[in-house]
């Protein structure tokens, strides 16, 4: 089973940070990151501004590794880090998933090639 975890942070260097590390860490196979503007309520009041959201893909079995990893690098107090279960998916892009974040967040095995390499990516 595999998961896409969400996470917000203040902004894109933040974002970028962060998803770099995870993925160099092999904590993730990969980040989705863009700009997004959020409205929330925070200590009593709300607030709305410009933040960055992250979209991990991991092992399920990997996600709390993930989740405290972030938390050790993460500035807010209180950062959204919420799995999402993949319930469906194309297989050798799954396959994908395990080989780069392996679920002990051990070393990542040479990825095989996905969809991104066609794109040059």
């Amino acid at each position: 089973m595999y998961c896409s975890v969400l996470v917000t942070a203040p902004d894109l260097k933040t974002a970028r940070d962060i998803g770099r590390t995870m993925v160099e860490r092999g904590l993730a196979a990969c980040v989705n990151i863009w700009e997004v503007s959020s409205i929330y309520r925070w200590k009593g009041e709300v607030h709305e501004g410009p933040e960055a959201a992250m979209l991990f893909k991991v092992p399920r079995e990997g996600f709390d590794a993930l989740r405290s990893a972030i938390l050790e690098v993460h500035p807010y107090e209180v950062p959204c880090i919420v799995g999402y279960a993949i319930t469906a998916g194309h297989p050798p892009y799954l396959d994908w998933i395990s080989e780069s974040a392996p679920p002990s967040g051990g070393e990542a095995q040479k990825p095989r090639r996905t969809g991104n390499d066609l794109i040059g990516r």
